[in-house]
């Protein structure tokens, strides 16, 4: 028994529609979703009519394409996030709502804690002040698409959502590892946790919505053994004060290639690999 991990499947997509269906059977496994399935709950469902007979357990943690709002029909903000937890709730989904759980699996105990914390344009340089992020990256024509298809309600902005979220999981993740014993974790975020991992050569300024520095020591706080996340579309792996960090993005069809098997672009997350 294994945990895998895949994020940015970008369901939206023909090509990643097609190349998710030939996922082969790893029905002991459990795989996590590491956020941007797509953008429509009918996106999140294809996801789970393809990986569901196929996984023993799926983990989802929602991205920022999940949380758009692309019609005037469509739930926004809050609404939208809590919405689609309990979409997976009835699927039998694991969502950063519900009770982290213990790894069940192969190796040592692990505790699994899905995580929704959004960014505060606090990755930028540090002569950049996060009111003025957003300008900054503007001066090179990059403009994320979250600032006109994220809303924050009720929140007055994506900041202070990420604000409210990071408050929230800081004192679950402090009660579960009272709760289990102080166990070790691995933390599941859409977003990495630390601003050094953000680095994206084509454009670089696009840091600024891509994490929080309020997250920069949590590997340390929360005993992780590995933090899994995507966002990026640059797939890697880093050791980091001997956390692993895990982004495990697909991304867009021009990011992955056809001829490779869909299954190779899994990451086993558990046990350890060596």
């Amino acid at each position: 028994m294994k945990l895998y991990a895949i994020s940015d499947l970008h369901l939206g997509n023909a090509a990643n529609r097609t190349a998710l269906s030939g996922m082969s059977p790893h029905l002991d496994d459990w795989l996590i979703l590491a956020g941007d399935v797509g953008e429509t709950e009918a996106h999140i469902e294809y996801a789970l009519d393809v990986l569901q007979p196929r996984f023993r357990q799926l983990i989802w943690v929602p991205g920022n394409h999940e949380l758009w709002t692309v019609s005037a029909e469509q739930l926004r903000g809050e609404e939208k996030y809590l919405a689609l937890v309990e979409f997976c709730r009835r699927r039998g989904v694991l969502t950063p709502e519900d009770p982290y759980v213990v790894w069940p699996g192969e190796g040592p105990a692990h505790l699994i804690a899905p995580l929704f914390l959004l960014y505060d344009y606090t990755f930028g340089p540090d002569h950049v002040a996060p009111e003025g992020a957003v300008a900054w990256a503007k001066e090179e024509g990059i403009v994320c698409a979250d600032e006109t298809f994220l809303h924050p309600h009720p929140y007055p902005s994506r900041a202070a959502w990420c604000h409210a979220r990071c408050r929230q999981t800081e004192r679950r993740l402090e009660s579960a590892g009272v709760e289990h014993g102080h166990l070790p974790s691995v933390l599941i975020n859409h977003f990495p946790l630390k601003r050094v991992l953000a680095r994206l050569p084509a454009i670089p300024r696009f840091q600024v919505w891509c994490g929080t520095r309020r997250t920069e020591d949590w590997h340390k706080r929360f005993r992780a053994r590995a933090i899994v996340s995507g966002h990026l579309h640059i797939r890697q792996s880093a050791v980091i004060d001997g956390v692993r960090f895990e982004e495990v993005s697909l991304g867009y069809p021009r990011q992955w290639r056809a001829d490779r098997s869909i299954d190779s672009y899994l990451r086993q997350i558990l046990p350890a690999p060596e």
